[in-house]
């Protein structure tokens, strides 16, 4: 018998997106302090490919998971997180306008700590940007490459160089600032579940939400 109390809300992509999120950026996380450099450097990519897919989704996907559906206004915003005070905030089948808050920030955050992550390994003349070839035009190639090994030492402080540290701790500073918004989101996740008395984690597993009373 179909359930008529709920409604499907998050597609499969959406909540594959969400939890493959949360095991790469744990794997990630676990091996950036061991020597599983290589493993690091691949869950990064991983998550650098599901950015790339949620910005594109939030364009063109399914309803609840576009951007236009849970961007909210200011005034919007404040008026919810007022609400909560009442302990009975409006219901609303996608995110509520301080979930939309979130994902912004979530996103945000990812999109800092993959490019600081990037930085940081081209200053060690490792991965995709510093795979980019210098443009050399009639300059030898031996010239070539000790220019471009001049320009990284120098201009990126590459290899053991300052630009090497800035980068590492930008990087690791974006970390944290993930982390912070991660335990945001997991509160927000858990009063929301409690106020509305339904269980957002599972309904990011089966796709579907309650239908709020009428």
């Amino acid at each position: 018998m179909q359930d008529t109390s709920s409604i499907k809300v998050w597609d499969i992509s959406v909540r594959i997106f969400h939890w493959a999120l949360v095991v790469f950026f744990a794997l990630a996380y676990i091996t950036g302090e061991i020597e599983t450099e290589t493993l690091h450097a691949w869950a990064g990519y991983v998550i650098i490919g599901l950015l790339a897919y949620r910005l594109l989704w939030g364009l063109i996907g399914t309803k609840y998971a576009r951007f236009s559906d849970f961007i909210y206004s200011p005034a919007e915003i404040m008026a919810y997180l007022k609400s909560l005070l009442t302990t009975h905030p409006k219901h609303y089948l996608g995110h509520n306008p301080a979930g939309g808050v979130m994902v912004v920030l979530l996103i945000i955050g990812l999109t800092a700590v993959s490019w600081t992550g990037l930085k940081a390994y081209e200053a060690e003349g490792k991965g995709p940007l510093a795979a980019v070839p210098a443009i050399t035009l009639s300059i030898p190639v031996a010239q070539a490459d000790d220019g471009w090994n001049e320009y990284n030492r120098n201009s990126h402080g590459g290899y053991g160089g300052e630009g090497d540290e800035f980068w590492e701790e930008a990087h690791e500073a974006a970390v944290y600032f993930m982390l912070l918004l991660i335990a945001l989101h997991l509160g927000g996740v858990a009063v929301s579940s409690l106020l509305h008395r339904e269980n957002l984690a599972r309904a990011m597993v089966t796709g579907r939400k309650r239908l709020p009373k009428e």
